[in-house]
């Protein structure tokens, strides 16, 4: 399903792919992963891959969310986004971190996260390359 991701590099493709079999190795307490999944008829849809940031108190960050292109716009991404939060009240985070891109291609991303109350928190420019800056953004919980 990742390597069906328009707006994902191979470089990018390649960072999500082994983050996935991070999360997947026993004894793996870092990074969690939920998936969306139609069953026989549709297989994997869409997965989430978030973990506790580093050196913080209660702060995660939401490393790779990503759905098929045949199921965008079908509330895939915000159900993944949901159960995530729910987790992570659960755990007692405060706040959730997502880094992305200012490219135009990733403008519908970024349209995603402002509908889930995410706003931007920071932005630094030319970051990823000249004309392609980070955008940080972040949810209070």
């Amino acid at each position: 399903m990742i390597r069906r991701i328009e707006t994902f590099s191979q470089e990018e493709q390649d960072c999500a792919i082994e983050l996935v079999d991070t999360a997947l190795t026993a004894g793996n307490r870092d990074y969690s992963i939920l998936v969306a999944d139609r069953g026989q008829e549709g297989g994997l849809v869409g997965y989430a891959c978030y973990g506790p940031t580093p050196m913080t108190e209660n702060a995660f960050d939401l490393y790779w969310i990503a759905s098929s292109p045949e199921v965008r716009g079908q509330g895939i991404g915000a159900a993944l986004v949901s159960a995530m939060e729910g987790d992570l009240r659960r755990r007692k985070a405060r706040l959730i971190r997502v880094e992305t891109s200012a490219t135009e291609a990733y403008g519908p991303t970024r349209g995603f996260y402002a509908s889930m109350k995410y706003g931007e928190e920071a932005r630094l420019r030319d970051f990823y390359k000249q004309g392609d800056d980070l955008i940080i953004l972040t949810k209070r919980l």
